[in-house]
């Protein structure tokens, strides 16, 4: 047990806690109502949004996932730095657009505004349990990355005893998230970047010192690593995998529940659009904290006996918290670990209450209580936030966690099949409202089925187009198939009815 580093970790974890709890003070509204407890209240500025956003879409998993993935695998990792490139200009271009469709109608989840648009209850549920099913296993995802920072601070029991600090930690987190709503994860994103990107920078300055510098650095990496492999002939091998991965993952990004809440959240269309043009200062920390994978291949830290446990019990996902040990003194140690854990706190509220949202807007009220009253609303989300979190807490405790990242691996594919009715329905309001759900179906069924080819381990699907081999992100190609039938559909549905209006002329 790491004792000084435990202790920091503790009280900042406490200030936290405490900072959640006031949050329900904080632009205090009527939080028997959902848009004020899920949306808080629509008021969020600027400066507000930017942190929530980045406490929103830069989660635990991700901080501890992308260095891993690169320690493991090399180059092909990058893809996570274009990826949050090209997800901005989409941001300013399509949802101010849907803030504004969302404010007009009062709408509290992007299944509210499908249904709405195309006047098609179906495909609005359709869009939730596609959002549900997406965000569950990622909120199980955000528990893997404070389960590695806590083994990492000498938890080593097995079995329940193991998973207290765990259990604690999210008993935590229900409570405030019941009591505040949106309004806690919010004022705590600012705690947990001021951390994070505290916690990055002093990496990229303190290891490349304690290393000889970044030329040293790239030097101890294995040429194999540092560049994406040339493609065999009659295959494109890693370059479209690396682009498909980019560009699928974008245009995912912001359709995911929990991203659109944190958008919903904002105080007008034209925040949403600033803050496209100042979060790509995360990419940049994204682009250094993915460096510290290279770093922990220079330090030799898979090969040294005091992290062998480590690496044993979470695999390459130690490799940042091994970093961190191997480098900085206890107190700092505690400091980082605990961004690491509050980006895990932050990202699975607002996933919490953003699954409350879609199954207490887009499943009770719609279909199984209509008559229910809005503070009925708002009590029914508050438990279903509550009911998320044990089952996300279940899962990661009694199931592999390798099977939670399997499942994320399919929440990417199903997310994405959204687009067609949320994207594009924003601008063509001549597309199909069945049109798109037998598009949806579609992109659902076939990107599963090349998910389960794969053994539900990996992502990239080896496709062969006119004799080529394109290995490829299969969420990007579900969603072309979705967007051929749901266009191509809807073009036709059109014409015929064009016709039946002429014939009946």
């Amino acid at each position: 047990m790491n004792l000084v580093a435990t202790l920091i970790f503790a009280l900042i974890f406490a200030f936290v806690t405490v900072l959640g709890f006031f949050a329900a003070r904080w632009r205090a509204g009527d939080l028997t109502q959902l848009h004020e407890w899920g949306l808080g209240g629509r008021r969020f500025g600027t400066f507000v949004t930017w942190f929530l956003l980045g406490g929103d879409l830069y989660t635990a998993y991700t901080f501890i996932a992308v260095p891993a993935l690169i320690f493991g695998g090399g180059a092909i990792g990058f893809f996570a730095v274009p990826y949050t490139i090209l997800v901005y200009p989409i941001l300013y271009l399509v949802f101010p657009r849907l803030w504004t469709e969302a404010r007009r109608a009062g709408h509290v989840t992007a299944a509210d505004f499908v249904a709405a648009r195309f006047a098609n209850r179906w495909l609005g549920l359709a869009i939730s349990l596609t959002g549900l099913l997406a965000t569950m296993p990622y909120i199980a995802l955000q528990l893997v990355g404070m389960a590695v920072v806590i083994g990492a601070l000498g938890f080593q029991a097995s079995g329940i005893a193991g998973d207290i600090p765990l259990i604690v930690a999210f008993i935590i987190l229900a409570a405030f998230t019941y009591t505040s709503g949106l309004r806690a994860p919010a004022m705590i994103a600012v705690v947990k970047d001021v951390l994070i990107y505290v916690t990055v920078f002093a990496a990229i300055i303190a290891v490349p010192l304690a290393l000889g510098g970044m030329g040293h650095v790239f030097a101890a990496v294995p040429a194999a690593k540092l560049l994406l492999a040339t493609p065999p002939a009659g295959s494109l091998g890693n370059y479209s995998a690396y682009a498909t991965l980019a560009l699928g993952s974008a245009i995912a990004l912001f359709l995911y529940p929990h991203s659109v809440t944190a958008i919903l959240s904002s105080s007008s269309a034209s925040v949403i659009r600033r803050n496209a043009a100042i979060l790509p200062a995360y990419s940049f920390v994204l682009g250094l904290l993915a460096l510290l994978g290279f770093m922990a291949i220079a330090m030799g830290l898979g090969t040294r006996p005091e992290f062998a446990a480590g690496f044993a019990r979470f695999g390459t996902n130690f490799a940042v918290p091994a970093l961190f040990l191997a480098v900085f003194p206890s107190w700092f140690v505690g400091v980082a670990f605990a961004a690491i854990a509050i980006g895990a706190l932050v990202p699975a509220a607002i996933m919490s209450i953003a699954a409350a949202n879609i199954f207490t807007r887009n499943i009770w009220r719609a279909f199984l209580h209509p008559a229910c009253t809005d503070a009925e609303e708002a009590g029914i989300a508050k438990l279903v936030s509550l009911a998320v979190k044990v089952g996300a807490l279940f899962f990661i405790i009694f199931l592999p966690q390798q099977y939670a990242i399997q499942l994320q691996l399919l929440g990417g594919v199903w997310i994405i099949q959204t687009a067609p009715a949320v994207m594009l329905g924003l601008f063509w309001r001549w597309l199909n409202g069945w049109a798109l759900l037998i598009g949806w179906a579609a992109g659902i069924g076939w990107g599963t089925a090349m998910a389960a080819s794969l053994s539900f381990k990996a992502a990239v699907y080896p496709l062969t187009l006119f004799g080529t081999l394109v290995p490829g992100y299969a969420a990007f190609y579900a969603l072309a198939l979705n967007l051929m039938v749901s266009v191509g559909l809807s073009l036709l549905l059109h014409l015929a009815g064009r016709r039946t209006a002429i014939v009946r002329g």
